[in-house]
């Protein structure tokens, strides 16, 4: 397993490096110098000066960001498998996405009161509508101090649904049309606003998701048995589902305040590194967090690339792959309780 890990590691170093290499007017060479200039604390000569603006101060962040984004979706796919039991579900189940999504348009297209607006941010709009939407979500799902998988799933599809609805009401009713471009492109995912000032939130979100998983790697292999068999083998059931919910909220309102929703990562990642790790959650959650980031890497590569002189959204080639994964996993599923 060591040795996987060592290999993903490097796979994701390699991609990185071409990531921020590929594109016009700076090649793998001139990538590597700038590179290598910032991170040996300026030794040897400077690189170009365009180069370097180019490299260090916008591809990198954005390289960077995709990075915290896929692995943080990749773990929290991990969580939502093993919470639900279900190898469909995937860290937006619980309408986390469209509730951030909805309060990130609010605040965009001017719908909010200027007074509420003024110490608002689109990435903390976002945050507080993916908060507002999990709450509703666990209000629901909760009972007896019990929280029900089953209610927690219908509850998420209808909150879902109903922060989808607000979000097109709200882009159709925009009185700044020329904003709307920009919402759309947002909401399908994207880093090409990263900056290094955009890194450190998502960063500290997607870390401590890690750790806290990695810490409950037991109790969650556990429950893959289920309830009652996590029970008998001393688990805390109840309160392992209550943490997964809230960190799932806290990791993934974090991600789409700062990228906007990117669907499908955290489906197919966990169930192709569980292919060579197996189930066991200590093996299977850091692969995730490297599997992620290297998927999303080449994801938003592919978006720079497609279009000669355009960029789509990252989130429309995730779906691209995503679907019919999605429908051959349906399928094989269907079967399996043939």
């Amino acid at each position: 397993m060591i040795r996987w890990i060592i290999l993903l590691g490097i796979l994701g170093l390699l991609s990185l490096v071409i990531s921020v290499s590929i594109g016009r007017e700076v090649s793998f060479t001139d990538a590597l110098s700038v590179l290598w200039y910032h991170t040996t604390f300026s030794y040897g000569s400077p690189p170009d000066p365009i180069s370097d603006r180019i490299v260090w101060s916008l591809r990198l962040p954005r390289a960077l960001l995709a990075i915290i984004v896929g692995g943080g979706l990749g773990i929290i796919g991990v969580a939502m498998q093993t919470l639900v039991r279900n190898p469909l579900a995937e860290p937006y189940i619980l309408g986390i996405s469209s509730g951030a999504t909805a309060g990130a348009s609010l605040f965009y297209l001017g719908f909010l009161p200027p007074l509420i607006s003024k110490g608002l941010s689109m990435p903390i709009a976002s945050f507080i509508g993916g908060l507002c939407a999990i709450a509703i979500v666990y209000s629901v799902a909760g009972s007896r101090g019990r929280i029900s998988v089953t209610r927690l799933l219908l509850a998420g599809v209808a909150v879902a649904s109903l922060m989808g609805a607000l979000t097109s009401f709200i882009t159709l009713s925009s009185p700044e049309p020329d904003k709307l471009r920009s919402v759309l492109f947002w909401l399908l995912g994207s880093f090409h606003l990263a900056q290094w000032s955009s890194l450190m939130w998502p960063a500290i979100a997607v870390t401590i998701g890690l750790i806290i998983l990695m810490i409950l790697s037991r109790p969650l292999d556990g429950m893959l048995t289920g309830d009652e068999s996590a029970h008998s083998l001393g688990v805390a059931v109840e309160s392992v589902k209550r943490i997964l919910i809230v960190l799932a909220s806290f990791v993934t309102g974090s991600i789409v305040a700062a990228s906007g929703a990117i669907g499908f990562v955290g489906l197919i990642v966990p169930h192709a590194v569980r292919s060579f790790t197996g189930v066991t959650h200590r093996k299977v959650l850091p692969a995730s967090f490297i599997g992620g980031a290297i998927f999303l890497l080449w994801a938003d590569m592919l978006a720079r690339s497609i279009l000669p002189d355009a960029q789509l959204p990252v989130g429309i080639v995730t779906a691209l792959c995503g679907v019919p994964f999605f429908l051959i996993l349906l399928h094989r599923k269907q079967h399996s309780f043939g």
